[in-house]
């Protein structure tokens, strides 16, 4: 596998092995050993969860204040610009962002550790979102961060009408947001 790191070291862009041919192909989506190998990161992951979404839905930007999580996301169908923000306060590069295209065309990964805000918006007609997560949903820890704050200023791709949760509508800019120390 091809390990990128992103203008936030800590995102990690992941690219896995690829077999090839007139018949289709395989690859081996993840392999413990061969993901801290070639990261560095010694994670366990405890959970899997699967997303379908249409174009212009927009998800995020995510995180969970206890119990946060670290993910490792990936596209099985269409195409999604992937967002992580780095939300720990203490950074350097605290409230600054990456965004990377996953699709099932070139199956990117993008590891997304704990202390980061994560999102997508769908660019295809529809998206199947695969993720890998290091703890559990914490519905109570669950927060986010407004997709537009002009502070983070994510230049999200213009894909038409957005899709939005009341939930992400509702939620907090940054200078308001509880974030990591």
């Amino acid at each position: 596998m091809k390990v990128t790191a992103t203008e936030l070291p800590e995102v990690l862009v992941i690219e896995p092995k690829v077999f090839g041919d007139e018949r289709g192909f395989f690859m081996e989506s993840f392999n413990l050993k061969a993901f801290e190998e070639a990261t560095g990161c010694r994670r366990t992951f405890v959970q899997d969860n699967h997303s379908r979404s249409r174009r212009g839905v927009l998800r995020g930007l995510h995180y969970q204040l206890e119990q946060p999580q670290g993910k490792l996301v990936r596209v099985t169908k269409g195409r999604v610009f992937d967002v992580a923000v780095d939300l720990r306060r203490s950074s350097p590069r605290f409230g600054q962002w990456v965004g990377v295209e996953l699709s099932d065309e070139n199956h990117r990964q993008m590891w997304v550790p704990e202390g980061f805000g994560h999102g997508f918006i769908v660019l295809s007609e529809q998206a199947d979102f695969l993720y890998k997560a290091t703890d559990y949903y914490h519905p109570a820890s669950e927060r986010a961060v407004r997709f537009d704050d002009p502070e983070i200023n994510v230049q999200w791709p213009d894909v038409g009408e957005l899709s939005l949760s009341d939930k992400d509508c509702a939620a907090p800019l940054l200078a308001q947001a509880e974030v990591f120390k």
